[in-house]
Order: structure tokens, then sequence, then C-alpha cells
């Protein structure tokens, strides 16, 4: 009797074990880029629907002018990832966390976490919406003009493609617990704008 239960728990650890390693052999196939950014702010001005500097209003121009000589030009945005689990895996990817570094021009900024679990199921594109608030001002210099500028052309609104790469280390659910990868991978390296 003590041998069979032995027998059945070395074969449950087993099938386990291989679950496991199907889960994080199908998080490695899953592929992020850039989708989009969204939500996009300036020292709290909605840059949603201007194309360029020219485009803000006389109070908005003031806000900005304001916030760059008081050196706090806070950029806030959501930078969305497609995350593309591919549709030949035979199991979801369980995303449980990001720790992600940004770099804009090969320039890193901040880093961050992204920790709301996300289901990756095969062949189902996913949007990771990843919150990122950063001042420009400790990253590039400029005129209130020229930063703003670049915030438009990371939206895509406006200006010439800049460069986005996230650095990243995923966290992955699996039947034995999370697993962490042992180091950080370069998950989307992209142009984002005109």
């Amino acid at each position: 009797m003590r041998l069979a239960r032995t027998a059945i728990v070395a074969t449950f650890v087993a099938l386990s074990g291989c679950a496991t390693l199907q889960q994080v052999l199908a998080l490695r196939n899953v592929t992020f880029t850039v989708d989009r950014v969204s939500d996009l702010r300036l020292a709290g001005v909605d840059l949603g629907r201007v194309t360029s500097f020219a485009d803000l209003g006389f109070a908005d121009a003031a806000r900005l002018t304001r916030a760059l000589a008081q050196r706090d030009l806070q950029l806030d945005f959501q930078l969305h990832l497609l995350a593309e689990n591919p549709a030949d895996n035979t199991v979801d990817a369980r995303l449980v966390r990001l720790d992600w570094t940004l770099l804009l021009q090969g320039r890193e900024t901040l880093s961050g976490v992204f920790a709301e679990e996300t289901l990756l199921r095969p062949g189902q594109p996913t949007d990771v919406p990843i919150t990122i608030s950063l001042n420009l001002i400790e990253f590039f210099e400029g005129s209130a003009q020229d930063l703003v500028e670049l915030a438009l052309s990371l939206a895509g609104q406006g200006g010439a493609p800049k460069e986005v790469t996230l650095r990243a280390t995923p966290i992955v659910d699996t039947a034995l617990g999370p697993i962490r990868y042992p180091r950080p991978i370069t998950i989307v390296s992209r142009e984002v704008g005109q």
C-alpha cells in the first residue's frame, strides 16, 4: 500500500513538472510588441487631440511652459503591448508579473512592475496595458515645443518616429508556483510615430 502511494505521488509530481515545463515554454514563445500609446497627458494637458504644438490653446501652452520652467514636465500614458501566444502552443500562458525598464531613443528612463494577472490563450492576441509616468525633463532637454513634439511622436500623433524598448523579466504562474525568468529579456524594440 505504501509503495502504491509513493508511485502515485511520484507520477503526480512528474506530470506536474511536465505541465510546468509546458507553461514555461509557452511563455517563452509568446511575442510582445508595442501596439500603441494611449491616454497621453503632459503636465496635465490632454494630448489626445493634439498633433503639434500649434494645436495647443493659449492656456495649455502657458501651462506647459510653466511646467518646463519648474522642471516638472510629467508625461503620463498607457503603453499597450500586444502579447501573442502562438496558436500551436497547447497550453495557456499565465503572466502574473512583469518587471520592466523603459528605454526611449536608447536612453534608460524608468523601471516599474506590471502586476495584473493576464491569461495569454493560444492564438488570441492580448492587450497588456502598462501605466507609465515620468518627468521628461529628467531624460530629455529642449523647449516646451520640442518636448511636446517628442510626446506626440511617442503616441504616433506627429513628429519623427521614436524608438521604444522595454526590457522585462516575466514571471509565469505554474502548477509548482510562480517561476521568474533568470534574467531580463528585451520583449519590445520598435519605432512608434509616423
